[in-house]
Parts: C-alpha cells; sequence; structure tokens
C-alpha cells in the first residue's frame, strides 16, 4: 500500500491523473484477494499488482481508456473458460477502478493522510465511493453505504536479534513482502544500517536488556539468530516472557534440545516452548544465507497468512503466471 500511494503522490505532484485499480469482490479461485491493488498511468502500469495474467492486462487497457475518457467505473471479470479472457481458473473478481485526477484536493488529502497514517504506524479505513465520488478517510473498520473499506494497516514488524550473514539476507527479503524490519545485534560493526538498507531500524545493545531498545507486542514476528546458542537462548528467554505473534529461532535439533533444557531450568513452561519455531524455516534443504533466508521467509509468510485468516482477514494471493 505504502508503495501505492507514495507512486500517487508523486503522480499528482507532477500533474498527471491516475486510474486506482481495487479488487472489490472475488469468489472461487483468483489470483488476488478484496483489497489488492494497482496504479495505472497513461503509459500503463505504474505500480502495484492485482493478480497478473488477462485480468491484469485488460484492466491496464481500461485504465487507458477510463483516463482519456475521465471517468471511474466497475467491471466485473469471470475467470471461466467460456468468459471473455478464456481463463481457467474457474473464479470471478470485480475491480472498481476509480479516476484520480492530479489536481483533486479530496484524494489529495486523503492520500496524504494515508501516507501519514502509515508514517505514524496507525491504523485507518479509506472509504472508497464506488460511484467515484471522494474518497474518506475513517476509523479502523469503518464501513459506510456505497463504499468499498480498504484497510489502511502498517506492515507486520519483524525483529531479527543476530546481524549476520543470515540476517543480512533475511532483511531485504522480508522487507519485499510487506514487513517492517527491525534488527539488534551486540557487535557493533555489524549493527550497522549500512549493511541493511530499507531496514526501520537497527540497533546496537545489550541483548541480556533487550527491553532497553524496544518493547514487544502481540503483533511482533520475532527471529533469533545471534553470534551463538548462549545469546540465543538469552534472547528467547526474554521473549518467551513478552507478548508476540511469532517466534523462530535458528540451530539444529540437537541445539533445539539443549536450550529448551536451558528454557525449563530459567521457568519457562513447556506450553510456552511449544509455540516456538526451531529449527527455524521450512524444511527445503537450505545451505546458503540465501537460501536460509527463503526458507524462513517462506515459514513466516505461511504463518502470517494463517494467522490472517483465523482473524478473518482476506488473503493477497499470488499472482498468475
Amino acid at each position: 500500500m505504502e508503495a501505492i500511494f507514495s507512486r500517487l503522490n508523486r503522480e499528482m505532484a507532477e500533474g498527471r491523473d491516475a486510474v486506482l485499480c481495487t479488487i472489490i469482490a472475488e469468489s472461487g479461485s483468483a489470483p488476488r484477494g478484496a483489497g489488492a491493488q494497482m496504479l495505472c498511468g497513461r503509459e500503463g502500469l505504474l505500480c502495484g499488482t492485482i493478480g497478473g495474467g488477462a485480468v491484469e492486462l485488460d484492466a491496464i487497457g481500461e485504465s487507458k481508456k477510463l483516463l482519456a475518457a475521465r471517468r471511474s467505473q466497475v467491471k466485473d471479470y469471470a475467470l471461466q473458460p467460456a468468459g471473455a479472457l478464456k481463463m481457467v481458473c474457474g473464479g470471478a473478481v470485480t475491480v472498481h477502478f476509480q479516476y484520480i485526477p492530479a489536481g483533486s484536493a479530496p484524494w489529495r488529502d486523503a492520500v496524504a493522510g494515508v501516507l501519514q497514517r502509515l508514517a505514524d504506524r496507525e491504523s485507518a479505513t479509506l472509504l472508497l465511493s464506488l460511484d467515484g465520488g471522494a474518497p474518506a478517510l475513517a476509523a479502523p473498520h469503518a464501513e459506510q453505504a456505497g463504499c468499498f473499506p480498504l484497510a489502511v494497516t502498517p506492515g507486520d514488524r519483524a525483529i531479527l536479534f543476530g546481524a549476520g550473514h543470515c540476517s543480512a539476507a533475511l532483511s531485504p527479503l522480508l522487507q519485499t513482502l510487506g514487513f517492517r524490519v527491525t534488527v539488534m545485534d551486540d557487535r557493533a560493526p555489524l549493527a550497522d544500517s549500512a549493511r541493511f538498507p530499507g531496514a526501520e531500524q537497527v540497533i546496537c545493545g545489550d541483548f541480556a536488556r533487550i527491553d532497553d531498545y524496544l518493547t514487544l507486542t502481540e503483533d511482533d514476528f520475532v527471529v533469533v539468530m545471534t553470534s551463538g546458542h548462549r545469546n540465543d537462548f538469552t534472547v528467547e528467554e526474554q521473549v518467551l516472557r513478552r507478548p508476540y505473534a511469532y517466534l523462530g529461532v535458528i540451530g539444529s535439533k540437537s541445539k533445539k534440545e539443549a536450550v529448551n533444557a536451558m528454557l525449563r531450568q530459567a521457568g519457562i513452561s513447556d506450553r510456552a516452548i511449544a509455540t516456538v519455531h526451531t529449527p527455524i524455516g521450512l524444511p527445503i534443504g537450505a545451505v546458503t544465507p540465501e537460501e536460509i533466508a527463503v526458507s524462513i521467509a517462506g515459514e513466516m509468510i505461511a504463518f502470517r497468512a494463517a494467522r490472517r485468516q483465523d482473524a478473518g482477514i482476506a488473503p493477497h494471493r499470488c499472482p498468475m503466471r
């Protein structure tokens, strides 16, 4: 969302109209769900995706026509062999095409409001008028007749304890997946923002006192891969006494048993220990830091998707190829 609205802000500032395409409904098998967006200009796609393939190609062409006509519309796409697009997915999507004039004061205000909420890490709802009227920025979970409620939410925070090779590979990957990344290490040469471009925060500090630097929340994804099992235990023991969404710890099965024994001696319950994902990552035979990063990110994606489903949040599905 931040990338799309940042680009929209730039397009408007430079005097260029745009069309914001939003999936507002889906059924059956579809490449992406409600809330998926892309931004189009006169030259075509500018940012984002509503699933790729024939739907997106048609939507880009439709956006160019709407820019020329200076109007908005809603269009249904049947993803069926008998449909106009000759697709075999078996589902359907409805796309809202919002024409946005560069000089629109309501849209300038709405875009600025969305970007400010994201910068402040605050949630909100952008009410998109289905008849092409002015948008409204409202409280989280707000609804209004004739509008599609687009959730404005900051990305989940991923806290990486340890700034070694695996973290350096994982940080940029997580950023592309919508995570806000914080990195902490006790080694100053490694806890360097230059090693982690795009990270929200890079901290050099004492692993024994993580509360001095961070406040964990029930929405945080924590990854522990420090320089050794002693530091891993030190961090893990503290995290298990605090709120978090996901906790993964790198290491072998034998290390897992050794650290778990230390955690029990420290008074951590077996129930709490059972929530830890260790050895961290999906079993894909990862060896290099880059492969390990993919393995970890895959597990985090799966956990996040399940968590969103449990919360009743529609998933954003993978683009078609």
